[in-house]
């Protein structure tokens, strides 16, 4: 099997960022590339792990957030000729935390298990997801959050734009700036194209969100209540404008048809369902 493509998003804060790549090098340094996206760094912020800055005048000024990171980080893999070498894709905040043991090959061995997942995301003891994992340790879902999310490649190449690999086109839709509801746009383009998204309760994962509330001046971003009172106005504004829809309940119900038909099709998963 071919190695697994680590992307980890940095704006500033190099300490958590080198912490979170030496974790994975330690743990699943044989299952894994590790690369790091400096979104909009300042020059002496700049992790010791960085792979490619973004340091254009808008990434330096307003960063690049989830969606355009992320784009910016598997367009560059493309550009490079990489991207087919590896068998997955795991997209990392740096303000992600793991237990102190694998990661990666637990994840890879459920995609192995489970053929038709395309993005597989570690559940966190905080989600209220972990309660339906009783029984069946991976289920699919038509909502996850969005800090660590693995990325079958083939699925990636099934749904993302090959005539424009870049930071606002690849994967993600870069218009949406803060990232509202991306996850629920990237998992109902995920069911409507055959593919399903699963939670497992067999690799757990944390959000350590006192970098935001604590360090919001150092990242160059709003405060953290800001932040979200922006993440909220502007998604909703590009939702509208995209889809027609009102609220982001309208959004989940949308990825919920394409998951119920999902399971129409192929009833062999059935025991995967909610």
């Amino acid at each position: 099997m071919n190695k697994v493509a680590t992307i980890i998003l940095n704006r500033n804060l190099p300490e958590p960022t080198e912490a979170l790549v030496e974790h994975i090098r330690h743990y699943d340094g044989d299952n894994t590339d590790v690369f790091v996206v400096e979104a909009g760094s300042d020059e002496e912020n700049l992790s010791k792990y960085c792979t490619w800055h973004a340091a254009w005048d808008d990434a330096k000024k307003h960063g690049l957030r989830y969606a355009r990171g992320m784009n910016y980080g598997l367009a560059q893999l493309w550009k490079e000729g990489i991207f087919s070498q590896y068998s997955a894709f795991f997209l990392l905040t740096n303000d992600t935390e793991f237990e102190n043991r694998q990661t990666i090959r637990p994840l890879m061995n459920i995609l192995e298990e489970h053929r038709r997942v395309g993005i597989l995301s570690p559940c966190s003891p905080r989600w209220g997801e972990r309660f339906l994992l009783n029984r069946e340790p991976t289920k699919y879902f038509w909502f996850i959050h969005n800090n660590a999310l693995m990325l079958r490649r083939e699925f990636v190449e099934d749904i993302c734009n090959h005539e424009e690999p870049d930071y606002m086109h690849f994967l993600f839709d870069g218009k949406n700036f803060r990232g509202y509801c991306n996850e629920t746009e990237l998992i109902a383009k995920a069911y409507v194209n055959d593919w399903a998204a699963a939670i497992t309760n067999e690799v757990h994962v944390s959000e350590n969100e006192s970098h935001l509330l604590n360090k919001a001046d150092i990242i160059k971003t709003e405060s953290y209540d800001e932040n979200l009172k922006l993440y909220i106005e502007e998604g909703k504004q590009w939702m509208k404008a995209k889809y027609g829809f009102k609220s982001h309940w309208y959004m989940q119900q949308y990825a919920k048809l394409f998951y119920d038909d999902f399971f129409k099709l192929r009833p062999e998963y059935h025991r995967f369902q909610l």
